[in-house]
This record gives C-alpha cells, structure tokens and sequence, in this order.
C-alpha cells in the first residue's frame, strides 16, 4: 500500500487516544532504529520525545529483539497461576539488582495505568482506609482508578469521581507567586499544607500519597531539596504508605533506576511501565515493600489480569535490564543531562517565551 493508502485506512478503521479524529493527519511510518525513525517517503526523523518517553534503549535494540524471538519460540505466554523461568528472573532482576532493599516482590500488570489501578487496591486492602491521595498536576492513566488519581483534565472524562480520592498541589515554584527566600523554605512550605489539608481530611482514613515522583506530562516539576522527606515523614508519622509513580521518571531517565533515589528516600509502592521494555513489549507492575509482601501471606490479594507478567513482556524486560548496564545508560543519562540543561538555558536566554527550564538527567523541558 502507498502512504496514502495506509492514512486513509488508519482514519477510516482506527480511534486515536486523546484526539478529534476528523482532524487527524498521522504521520505513516516504516522503520525505526536508535534514535531515528522514518516514515514511507523516506524523510528521517530525530525521536525527540522517545515515542511516549518509554524508548529509553532506543528503536531496534537486538538484544531485546532476540530475547523476544527466542521466548516466542519457546512459550509465548501461560496463565498467571503458573511460574515460568522468565517471570521469576525478571521479577527477582527487579528486587535484587533495581530496586531499594525495602522492596520485596512484585505484581506484574500490561502498563502503567494497570499498575496504579492495582496499587491503590493494595494500599486500600492492607490499610483498610479509604482515602488516596494525589497531586492536581498529575497524570497516572486513563483507566477509571487511574483518572481519578490523575489530577489534570484528563481526569474530566470520568468526572464525576469515586469518593475518597483527595487532591492537593505539588511544589511548583514558578507558578506559586510567594517570594521564597531558599528551597528548604520552599519545600517546607507545600509539606506544611499537605500536613495540614491531611489533618483536615482525617489523617486515620487515609491510605496512601501517590506522587509522580518528578511530574511528567504536566512539566517535568522536580520536587525540591527536603519535599520527598517531608512526604516520607508524614507517611511515617500518621501510618500513611507512600506511592511513588515511576511510569514516566523511572528506567534511567532522571540517571537513577528510580527517580526517587535522586533524594535518598524509599517508598512503600512502586509503580513502573514504559522503560522497563522501552515499547518492546507491553509490560509494567506493582513493586512493594516487605511489610506489603508478608501481608499478602495470609490474605488474599485480590488483583488479577489475564496477561499478568507476559512471558514476552519479561523476556523483553531481562534483556532491557541488561542493555540498560551494558551501554552504561544511567551515567549517561546523568552526563548528557548537564549538555541538555545547558542547551535548553540558551534557548532560554533567546526567547523571552521561555520563563524556566527544568531538568534532571534526560528528563527536561
């Protein structure tokens, strides 16, 4: 089929996520490889935004592609009840080799909005509250859960809500209009409110805080010095258990596997997706601590989905894992990150529309 072809099929066959489809000219592409892709005419194209910031690895990482291959080939894929070498290496390479020393297992889901979908069923079926909450510039999925954790417009679709999910604002200095005199006042001052909005809310409902851990879609917002802490201490303080959202931060982005090690603090939920297959394979997950895990020893965890841990979702991730170490992918990421900082200042100082560049390792706008 020509270009045309395939766009006029793609508009008359497929719904496009977040569009108006009668406005749709979708660019028709063929192949892909490291950081370029090209469409049928043959134009090249720089992958500036990493597809949806999940091609961590790049396009057509051999490797990963192989692992696939050689899993297809063995067992495509089997039931969740059942344990299969892949599903156990990636989940134990997860724990032992990624993951802080509080972590203990993990629930594997299909992606991101699935992992958020279940994390807050597990915070609410360990704690037995009711009340999440979770920031106003936020994005965690657009599944029914997800949306009402999401905090932006995307949420809107599934207005009106499911009671008991809380908002509040996340620390964004730039848009605050209050002259902070450092960033430990700063910080302090959105620990304080979220202190106090708790208290407010009745501190002994609340299960859990779900932060995107650096705020993704919304602005790439890094929270600053002393503002993790404070979350984590208030989470300690009232027996809240804290969520960190790694869908879009973590696998390297910010030069850490997770985001949160940025600010030397640990979470009692991690959720993943994008980067740990970089869009090789579907995969994503619920890592928990050890306090979580010896819970579900004796109670029922009543999460389920047909494709938990797809065997070519792990296969893909094992390998992604391992490319991630061999090319050193996290210390570029911190290098790289002081070059794009410094570039994105320039284009600052040119145009007097940019009022502030954020950036932590290759996560930056």
């Amino acid at each position: 089929m020509t270009g045309e072809q395939i766009r006029a099929m793609d508009k008359k066959y497929n719904l496009h996520s977040w569009s108006v489809q009668g406005t749709l000219n979708p660019v028709v592409l063929e192949r892909a490889e490291g950081i370029y892709f090209w469409d049928v005419y043959g134009k090249q194209h720089i992958d500036m935004s990493s597809q949806l910031v999940n091609m961590n690895i790049g396009h057509h990482n051999l490797k990963v592609i192989e692992a696939i291959k050689k899993q297809a080939d063995r067992m495509p894929n089997i039931a969740p009840p059942f344990a299969a070498d892949v599903r156990s290496e990636l989940a134990r390479k997860i724990i032992e080799e990624v993951a802080p020393d509080n972590m203990a297992k993990v629930f594997f889901t299909n992606a991101g909005a699935e992992a958020n979908e279940n994390a807050i069923k597990i915070v609410k079926l360990v704690s037995g509250r009711y009340t999440v909450f979770s920031r106003y510039r936020s994005y965690h999925g657009a599944t029914y859960g997800a949306a009402n954790l999401t905090g932006e417009p995307r949420r809107f679709a599934c207005e009106p809500g499911i009671p008991g999910f809380i908002k509040f604002f996340d620390p964004y200095r730039y848009r605050a209009g209050i002259d902070f005199k450092s960033e430990e006042e700063f910080s302090s001052y959105y620990v304080n409110q979220l202190r106090e909005q708790i208290t407010y809310e009745g501190r002994e409902h609340v299960a859990a805080i779900f932060l995107e851990t650096v705020t993704g879609s919304n602005g790439v917002l890094i929270p600053p010095a002393g503002y993790l802490k404070g979350v984590r201490d208030i989470c300690d303080e009232f027996g809240i258990m804290m969520v960190c959202d790694e869908v879009m931060s973590g696998w390297g982005r910010t030069g850490e596997w997770f985001a949160f090690m940025n600010w030397d603090v640990k979470p009692d939920i991690i959720t993943f997706a994008k980067g740990i297959t970089c869009g090789y394979a579907p995969i994503g997950g619920v890592i928990v601590s050890n306090k979580i895990a010896e819970y579900f020893d004796d109670h029922l965890l009543s999460c389920g989905l047909t494709y938990n841990g797809h065997l070519l979702g792990c296969a893909a991730g094992i390998a992604a894992i391992d490319v991630y170490k061999e090319l050193g992918l996290l210390e570029n990421a911190k290098k790289m990150g002081v070059v794009l900082k410094a570039e994105l200042g320039k284009l600052q100082k040119k145009h007097p529309s940019l009022g502030e560049v954020r950036v932590i390792g290759l996560f930056g706008m």
